[in-house]
């Protein structure tokens, strides 16, 4: 394993920065909490999914989707049974086109959930690095470290919307969803 040492931070220089650098580390706070709840909200739309797929009730197709303890887990038991179940390919190639869309996101949210984030000497959270271990070379080393800069910024705030549009097709979808069900 890669035998970078530690640095522990100034953290008594940290807190005494820190009210300083509340404006954009707030904004940066700010769209992680929006891109967690987006997500979230999109994945719990594919209970409704499920609900249909599985010809059931909300509190059946809730139980199911929480029992299933991973989203990779929701996700393939909705692909199966709209292979089982829908008898329109149209609305299966939508379908397939959301799950896309949505595992798209899983990038960005887990990309923002886990993360350590890095500061600079004046308090300024600067990267993220991910908590995913690679190997690079034969060494085992912690994931990919990036910036935070303006770009990064556009691009989580851009998401963001992207997540908005997806969870407003997907309840424009349910109505086609429920039409395409084989009887």
């Amino acid at each position: 394993m890669n035998n970078q040492k530690a640095i522990e931070p100034d953290f008594d220089e940290l807190d005494r920065v820190a009210p300083s650098k509340a404006g954009r580390r707030n904004l940066l706070f700010g769209l992680i909490g929006n891109i967690s709840y987006s997500w979230s909200n999109n994945e719990s739309m594919f209970i409704y999914i499920l609900q249909y797929l599985m010809r059931t009730d909300e509190i059946t197709a809730t139980i199911v989707f929480g029992t299933l303890n991973t989203t990779r887990a929701r996700l393939e038991l909705v692909e199966r049974l709209a292979n089982a179940k829908l008898n329109d390919p149209a609305t299966a190639k939508e379908l397939r086109r959301i799950i896309r869309l949505f595992n798209q996101s899983t990038k960005m949210r887990n990309e923002f959930n886990h993360s350590m984030f890095r500061l600079n000497e004046e308090g300024d959270i600067t990267h993220t690095h991910s908590m995913r271990i690679q190997r690079k070379n034969g060494e085992l080393s912690l994931g990919e470290v990036k910036a935070i800069d303006d770009a990064r910024i556009h691009g989580m705030a851009k998401a963001i919307e992207q997540m908005v549009q997806l969870n407003r097709e997907i309840w424009k979808f349910l109505p086609k969803l429920k039409r395409a069900m084989i009887t």
